[in-house]
């Protein structure tokens, strides 16, 4: 009731440019915008709403009469930001703001003072509330004289003719929420590091003397040349795996990339290759390429020249592959929710990561010497790394469980097997679990003790998450307590979450004169888990979700609801990405959508009362 005492903050005025004009001339109309602070008002060129809801686009427009032949209207350019309001990026103006008409006048049009009237509608917010659209007009009068000398009709420089239609498009609901997406520079620098740390493996760090005595010795020639010799071989090594993630995607396309990570089969052989690599480092037996293979790359790597070099950085790749292999599939899988690009840009960034090392010691050959030479400590990582491989295959085969909603890999049993495994090479590096790398009579270093002491810790901390306690951010990568299926109807939100019914929310919700808060969710989405369990039981959380009805709609399983509710968000919304969230009405319209994970408390209460 307070907005609509207050006086109303938009005040239009329209003035010809000219004081007469002749019968069929053309004329400049000036049509300015007064805006208090701290309102805007959404431009002409603003999206209409969708499905997802969204602001009101400003409308201007001449009035039909006798004395106009046409009217074109000209917008400056709105300032684009981000809108709190509705939680998209949006095109407005403040203070004061000037469009101007260009009007062709009737070659009958009357002679004497003809009255011209511009129709508006629009919509004004603040960063925290929003006016009801309005319809306003202004007007004006024009002297109409067959005597009138023409003028020179100029457009001002910054001005586009606004084209009827431009506005039509619905939101894009990938505008929607990016704040909460993670940032590709973030991908790419944990892919940079996975190369980096891909260098310490068993297969790849012993083979560093050996590649750089060939490209730093072949064919005797300048420094030039070597440095060109090395760059072209960590060509190579970007060559394959780029490729590997350009491969992946073009085989799945964008719909596929972005559904992979919750496919069973896809989890299912995930999981078979991981504990194939995990048994190999723990020295059940030994993976190897077929040997044919590598000698025909190594055969064609040996007749010199930069093609040569360029086989061997292949050549290389694949014989390493054994080791780096789990590297590139958690990338992989990690990267397939982030659109077709994601994929090649997270390989290449994890070759250059691998390749880099070789070119710095191509450059400055004398640190070779000072690297540590392969021995025990190198297999000391390589039984570890067997260990933590396992605990991976763990996480793929719980999305296959989730998703076919087997329950066979509960929260506690899950959590068991991790204690167990990421116990085990504490009691190794200690020298209490007899395998390669460790002897008996050996002493036990200061690093070993603090490594082994860092695995005996984390073992320990995931015990407390058996008995129902939350683990933080661990919790995206683990089955939910109580049930391994859904929110658990007794988090400590308070929110009573239904499951897979819309229709039944809808009807709660107008029933009890609530709004609807719905969450397109997926069995095996870590960043759906995230926020389940670290965000919805926040206290500014719970208290917004007072005045809702709370319904998740999975998106990833097997059966017919997982595809109806793909198909809803598809239709509906555009878009087929988890989590996203969307706040409706009674009636099923909708108020507010939010995309993805966010750490923001304040934001997404703020999306959560959209409405109240």
């Amino acid at each position: 009731m307070a907005a609509a005492q207050r006086p109303h903050p938009a005040k239009w005025t329209l003035e010809p440019l000219a004081k007469s004009a002749a019968p069929g001339a053309t004329v400049l109309l000036e049509l300015t915008l007064n805006l208090d602070e701290p309102w805007h008002m959404y431009s002409p060129t603003t999206p209409k709403p969708g499905p997802t809801g969204g602001p009101i686009p400003t409308t201007i427009e001449i009035e039909e009469s006798a004395s106009v032949a046409s009217a074109t209207l000209y917008y400056p350019a709105p300032e684009r930001k981000f809108d709190l309001n509705f939680n998209l990026d949006t095109e407005t103006y403040k203070k004061q703001v000037k469009f101007y008409f260009k009007l062709e006048l009737a070659r009958e049009a009357a002679a004497g003072q003809a009255g011209i009237t511009a129709k508006m509608r629009y919509q004004l917010c603040t960063d925290k509330e929003c006016l009801p659209p309005r319809r306003v007009t202004a007007q004006t009068e024009l002297a109409i004289d067959p005597a009138a000398a023409a003028s020179e009709v100029s457009i001002p420089a910054g001005w586009s003719e606004f084209k009827p239609g431009a506005a039509d498009a619905p939101t894009p609901v990938a505008a929607q929420g990016q704040a909460a997406a993670q940032p590709m520079g973030s991908f790419l620098l944990i892919a940079f590091g996975f190369g980096l740390a891909a260098i310490f493996t068993p297969c790849v760090f012993p083979m560093i003397p050996i590649t750089l005595s060939f490209f730093l010795n072949q064919g005797q020639g300048t420094r030039a040349q070597s440095l060109t010799q090395a760059a072209v071989f960590c060509l190579g090594i970007v060559v394959l795996f780029t490729g590997l993630g350009f491969g992946v995607t073009a085989a799945l396309g964008p719909f596929g990339v972005s559904q992979m990570a919750s496919n069973p089969w896809v989890n299912g052989f995930i999981s078979l290759v991981f504990f194939a690599f995990g048994l190999s480092l723990l020295g059940a037996f030994e993976i190897t390429l077929p040997s044919g293979l590598l000698t025909k790359m190594n055969a064609a790597s040996d007749r010199g020249g930069y093609l040569g070099v360029l086989l061997m950085g292949l050549t290389f790749s694949l014989t390493s592959f054994a080791c780096v292999g789990p590297f590139v599939g958690t990338l992989l899988v990690a990267s397939v929710q982030g659109g077709m690009l994601q994929p090649v840009l997270g390989m290449a960034s994890f070759s250059a990561g691998l390749a880099l090392p070789f070119f710095f010691l191509a450059l400055f050959p004398g640190y070779l010497q000072r690297l540590p030479r392969s021995g025990g400590w190198m297999a000391r990582v390589k039984v570890v790394m067997g260990f933590l491989i396992l605990a991976a295959m763990l996480k793929y085969m719980s999305n296959v469980d989730v998703v076919m909603q087997w329950d066979l890999l509960t929260r506690e049993r899950f959590l068991a097997l991790w204690v167990v495994l990421f116990a085990l090479p504490g009691l190794y590096l200690l020298g209490l679990l007899r395998m390669e790398g460790v002897k008996p009579d050996q002493n036990l270093g200061t690093g070993r003790l603090l490594v082994a002491v860092l695995f005996l810790g984390v073992a320990i901390s995931f015990i407390p998450g058996m008995f129902g306690a939350r683990l933080g951010d661990v919790e995206a990568f683990i089955p939910a307590p109580g049930e391994t299926s859904s929110f658990s109807a007794s988090s400590s939100s308070g929110a009573k979450w239904l499951k897979n019914d819309y229709d039944g929310a809808l009807a709660k919700a107008k029933a009890e004169n609530r709004r609807v808060l719905v969450a397109f969710t997926g069995y095996a989405c870590t960043n759906c888990h995230w926020m389940k369990a670290n965000m919805f039981p926040r206290r500014e959380i719970a208290e917004a979700m007072g005045g809702l009805v709370a319904v998740e709609l999975y998106t990833d399983g097997t059966d017919a609801a997982s595809e109806a509710n793909q198909q809803r968000q598809e239709t509906d919304f555009k878009t087929v990405a988890i989590p996203f969230y969307a706040v409706l009405d009674a009636e099923g319209k909708t108020l507010a959508t939010f995309a993805g994970l966010t750490k923001d408390t304040a934001q997404f209460a703020a999306f959560l009362m959209t409405g109240a």
